[in-house]
């Protein structure tokens, strides 16, 4: 497997079956479980591309090679419905999400995560002087 690794950006190819979708995993497991089982075409693999932008947001890219099947969030689900409920969670998972076209024939579906502020950066921590005390017990 080839990958692709920096500070805000990661790229992973993965095999159009089942070990590939566990290979990812809850936003991310969810639409790479939809690429396997959605679009997938034999011999073909799906790519998964996980990105973080200056705004603080996460985006989760899947592609695949059936931009044929464009994925609906089914509303309602039976209790003995098995599947079907994957894009529901990304749904409610997720800031937004949403489909766009892959050259030359697939499709890459996306879901956005606001990421939380840190509390104390790196930068921050190193400006506050230490004083070398043990800190006080909670009473």
């Amino acid at each position: 497997m080839k990958s692709e690794i920096s500070t805000r950006h990661f790229t992973q190819l993965l095999s159009g079956t089942p070990r590939g979708a566990r290979l990812a995993r809850l936003v991310v497991a969810e639409l790479a479980a939809n690429a396997v089982t959605q679009g997938q075409v034999k011999g073909r693999g799906f790519r998964l591309t996980l990105s973080a932008d200056a705004s603080d947001t996460l985006r989760v890219e899947v592609a695949d090679p059936r931009g044929d099947r464009q994925p609906l969030a089914r509303r309602t689900a039976s209790s003995t419905d098995e599947t079907g409920r994957g894009l529901l969670l990304v749904d409610a998972l997720t800031a937004r999400w949403g489909t766009e076209p892959w050259p030359p024939s697939g499709k890459v579906v996306w879901a956005e995560i606001g990421l939380p502020h840190p509390v104390l950066t790196a930068s921050a921590s190193a400006a506050q002087p230490s004083t070398g005390a043990a800190p006080e017990a909670a009473s």
